[in-house]
């Protein structure tokens, strides 16, 4: 049975009876549980509709719609998480997509592609440019408002967050435009992968894919509304805190979808598009995703400023700093991979305990 099959029975299977589940209000934990598949399975639809429109719309305009919608789960999760007043949720779920993306997707990528092939290479100048993105996003723009924070009054923190998350989707649309058009191409090497699909064709056409991109997010945004809502009823269930919730089990639903296809992409030693997912997607929780939340919430009733607790900046850092020594060289093996997973578990059974 193919991905895209069993995404596709979660959710016709899991859509319906969350939403009758939700509106009913059966028990909130196998409801959570069901809240959690369906998510992963809707996700996959809104992957496949915004590459179909990607592939018509060309590369440029594609970059700034998966920088839009590729991360639309974990945004509309953390947006109810938000108006609820769960700001520990919210950062908890930014850090564990993080972490998670650079260590669980990339080390189980690696790794897995590494059991077949001894050597996977992929482009070291993209490697090396992601790698100074992302220092600038999580150590300089995560780590500084952290050292500051205990200087500040409130106000200040406030306005800090506010002009760092202006900057960063700045940053974050102006490198789109650096890869995607001034710098398109520049830096492929002999073998490498066409950056151009000109013959490529959508799986779904325009029309099509907007009604399924539309539908799906009017359910995520309903479904992920009773999910945040059954949180602190698993957490007191289970013994769980608010944080490990966020950080494995909402991190991990938010991006399931992205996650199986970096390892398929990586079995198949496409290592450039594996690599593109597991950094790509964190470049965009960090300097798309985290930075919208930011400034959306000066609407709501709580600010949240873009200040993570110490522990979990340091997982982001490590994550980062490690990720960074290993695909610098421009190919892994599988024991990289290894390396990564090991850090994963390590933070995971941290935070579980914690």
């Amino acid at each position: 049975m193919s991905l895209n099959r069993i995404f596709f029975w979660l959710t016709l299977i899991g859509a319906p009876i969350s939403l009758v589940g939700g509106f009913l209000h059966w028990p909130e934990i196998p409801m959570f549980i069901i809240y959690c598949v369906t998510i992963i399975g809707l996700a996959s639809f809104m992957g496949r509709a915004t590459e179909s429109l990607a592939i018509v719309a060309g590369s440029s305009i594609g970059g700034l719609l998966n920088a839009t919608f590729g991360n639309a789960v974990e945004l509309i999760i953390s947006f109810f998480a938000l108006k609820e007043g769960l700001i520990g949720v919210v950062t908890a779920s930014i850090t564990g997509s993080i972490i998670g993306n650079l260590l669980l997707v990339g080390g189980l990528s690696i790794f897995v592609g590494g059991m077949r092939f001894k050597r996977q290479a992929f482009n070291v100048h993209n490697a090396r440019l992601s790698a100074g993105i992302l220092i600038f996003s999580i150590i300089v723009s995560f780590a500084f408002p952290a050292v500051f924070a205990t200087q500040m009054d409130r106000f200040d923190i406030k306005i800090l967050s506010t002009v760092i998350a202006i900057i960063m989707i700045l940053i974050y649309l102006f490198s789109l435009f650096f890869r995607l058009v001034t710098h398109r191409g520049v830096y492929l090497e002999p073998g490498d992968e066409q950056t151009d699909h000109h013959d490529e064709q959508p799986e779904w056409g325009v029309g099509r894919s907007i009604v399924i991109l539309g539908i799906t997010t009017v359910v995520v945004a309903i479904i992920s509304e009773h999910l945040v809502g059954a949180i602190s009823t698993v957490a007191e269930s289970f013994g769980w805190t608010e944080l490990f919730i966020g950080i494995i089990i909402v991190a991990i639903v938010g991006n399931a979808a992205e996650h199986a296809s970096a390892i398929v992409m990586a079995y198949k030693n496409r290592m450039d598009v594996t690599v593109e997912i597991a950094i790509g997607s964190t470049l965009q929780i960090a300097m798309f995703v985290a930075p919208i939340l930011v400034l959306v919430s000066w609407g709501l009733h709580v600010f949240m400023p873009l200040v993570f607790p110490v522990t979990e900046l340091v997982a982001m850092v490590l994550a980062v700093l490690l990720t960074i020594s290993i695909t610098s060289d421009g190919d892994t093996n599988w024991f990289e991979g290894a390396m990564l997973l090991a850090a994963y578990v390590i933070m995971g059974f941290g935070f579980f305990l914690l």
